[in-house]
């Protein structure tokens, strides 16, 4: 072999969720986009924010000189100031731009922290399921990734985080609104997670509080997304645009650190290094243009809202059974038989594609993506109910 047996293992073990698309793919050829029932992939399918067009038209026609040059590697200081004002809002806690670095999405942020922290063979600690590409940002720079089951409900098991902790855990990586499940932490599980590692902190024991939110203006029902930097001193946030604009192709992000995490002028200062050494240099400047003049807008969540509703309410007449999703655009729902993949290609002689949630770290369970339209929910829960029973019979 040509290529790194390591990159070749890795290819075996590859993400599930793009698996099932190139799957989809397959059958849309075969059948028909209308044939098809896709819940695969989590990619938005709303419009971004009407301003968003009109904002991006009027920085196409700026032919100022360089405006399409290179910036500093944290982006431009007007477009950190920008994020920093929502993140203090979002967070109840001040944030300067200087503790703001714009990134390539959330992936391009999370890669960064991790190069910045860990050295070789360090552990950061990952409640499951999880999102299935955190195993393979973790390895990239040489770290463990430590899983931890959570409850019954999927909230935080804190007992067993505590077990899990070793004189070389470094981190622990958070994503609430959670990938693949929809839960969303409480305020009472982010604050005893806090006083945990408060606890190792005033030993002189720094252990890392990592929080992904990508899907943090996705929630319902009232729910209200708990801040990690007002509870934690050594925290760090990483975030994105892609379901805020629904913007996913424009690869915009940002890491928000605590400006009273130790040693943080230094932190900063190795998070900038690692933006440019790992290659992505600094994030588009078009998109950092476009987020410093609309960083208070979202997308209308309320159609996901109306999805969820006719999904939740037709899968349950339907007879399965599932943690009802406080945030995100998934469901998460236990599969009728043990072996979730087999269900998963039962569910395909139905032609409907979803992904198990064994590649979340969640076996017996599979994910539903609700990026679809209403239209093709309809369609869709009378073939799901057509599976279970046949499961059933």
């Amino acid at each position: 072999m040509h290529i790194s047996a390591k990159i070749i293992d890795s290819i075996e073990r590859s993400s599930w969720i793009r698996r099932m698309f190139e799957q989809g793919v397959k059958l849309k050829l075969r059948l028909g986009e209308e044939g098809v029932f896709d819940f695969s992939l989590g990619n938005p399918d709303l419009n971004p924010p009407e301003e968003f067009y009109s904002v991006l038209r009027g920085i196409i026609e700026d032919q100022s000189p360089g405006v399409h040059g290179y910036m500093p590697n944290a982006g431009f200081p007007d477009s950190r100031e920008s994020i920093a004002k929502r993140v203090s809002l979002d967070h109840e806690i001040h944030i300067d731009g200087e503790h703001v670095i714009i990134t390539c999405g959330a992936a391009g942020g999370l890669n960064i922290i991790l190069k910045t922290i860990l050295n070789p063979g360090e552990e950061v600690i990952v409640p499951k399921p999880y999102f299935a590409e955190y195993g393979f940002y973790i390895d990239n720079h040489q770290g463990r990734m430590i899983l931890v089951d959570t409850e019954e409900d999927f909230s935080l098991n804190i007992e067993k985080i505590d077990k899990s902790i070793t004189n070389k855990t470094k981190a622990i990586l958070i994503n609430s609104p959670n990938n693949p499940t929809g839960i969303v932490y409480s305020e009472d599980e982010i604050r005893e997670l806090s006083g945990l590692l408060e606890s190792y902190a005033r030993k002189n024991r720094i252990i890392y509080l990592i929080s992904d939110e990508p899907y943090r203006e996705i929630v319902y029902d009232g729910i209200k997304v708990p801040s990690i930097l007002k509870q934690y001193a050594h925290s760090i946030v990483v975030s994105s645009f892609s379901k805020t604009f629904s913007i996913p192709g424009e690869r915009i992000g940002y890491i928000a650190v605590n400006p009273s995490s130790v040693e943080c002028d230094m932190l900063m200062s190795g998070l900038i290094l690692s933006n440019r050494i790992l290659g992505f240099v600094n994030a588009p400047a078009l998109m950092q243009r476009v987020v410093v003049q609309i960083c208070d807008l979202s997308i209308d969540v309320d159609v996901y809202k109306s999805r969820r509703e006719l999904l939740v309410n037709g899968l349950q007449e339907a007879g399965y059974e599932f943690t009802k999703p406080g945030g995100t655009f998934y469901l998460f729902c236990r599969s009728p038989i043990s072996d979730d993949i087999k269900f998963v290609e039962h569910l395909q002689k139905y032609n409907i594609l979803v992904v198990p949630g064994s590649g979340f770290g969640g076996p017996g369970y599979f994910r539903i993506s609700f990026c679809v339209s209403e239209e093709v929910i309809r369609r869709a829960l009378p073939k799901f109910k057509e599976a279970i029973d046949s499961i059933r019979r």
